[in-house]
């Protein structure tokens, strides 16, 4: 009888901390966490040596890295309650390592030679090195509207960026990532980080939001799976 196979699954964070007054984005509020009950006022609630702290935070849902469902786009789309686990958890992983990359909007051109059908489409720009940081929201990288055509055309399930926005950020400008990838039900995460420690393929992501209706967008514990 073979013996099990005891290689250890390595897991790899890909969320940003969320903390009180993070800028995420700029020009959004940051979360406040107030307390709801402190340990001290709790203990006069409980037998002797027994405390808990309820805490409350008040944040926009584009806050650390997160989800973008159908509804935060579309009024008649899907919200975070209407997402299926199953295209939110485990989803083989295709990472495209564009640190190189010479232009800004990334080109259908870097997808051709790879099979991303049902898969999770991660770019990894390096970008997140400047989160948090003003250098953060100037020229970041985006995914060109060539390329969110093509994610549609070969059935993409997912498609995440470490980067401010998928879409290039121009005041009163046109958004074909969002507009095209949730139009097709396929859902975006932007504010990745960490991708660069993922091989190209063999991972496996999970991204799952709180199931809340009537919301469109919302932080996950974004990660990826090895072995």
């Amino acid at each position: 009888m073979p013996a099990p196979d005891r290689t250890p699954r390595r897991v790899v964070d890909l969320s940003h901390r969320i903390r009180a007054g993070l800028v995420t984005y700029p020009g959004l509020p940051a979360p406040v966490i107030t307390p709801h009950l402190t340990r001290e006022d709790s203990r006069s609630h409980y037998e002797p040596g027994t405390e808990f702290a309820m805490d409350v935070i008040t944040m926009i849902g584009n806050t650390g890295t997160y989800l973008d469902s159908p509804y935060h786009r579309y009024g008649d789309g899907a919200d975070l309650a209407g997402l299926g686990l199953a295209s939110l958890v485990e989803l083989p992983a295709e990472v495209f390592h564009l640190t190189d990359l010479t232009t800004r909007g990334i080109p259908a051109s870097v997808f051709r030679d790879r099979d991303v059908r049902g898969t999770a489409v991660l770019l990894h720009t390096g970008w997140d090195r400047h989160f948090g940081t003003p250098a953060y929201g100037v020229d970041a990288p985006f995914l060109s509207a060539e390329g969110v055509a093509y994610l549609v055309e070969q059935g993409a399930a997912l498609v995440g960026i470490d980067s401010l926005n998928i879409d290039e950020v121009v005041p009163h400008g046109p958004r074909p990532a969002h507009s095209g990838l949730l139009g097709a039900g396929i859902h975006v995460v932007e504010h990745l980080t960490n991708l660069g420690e993922l091989p190209a393929s063999g991972a496996r992501f999970t991204a799952a939001p709180p199931a809340i209706e009537g919301f469109g967008t919302f932080p996950v514990r974004a990660y990826a799976t090895l072995g």
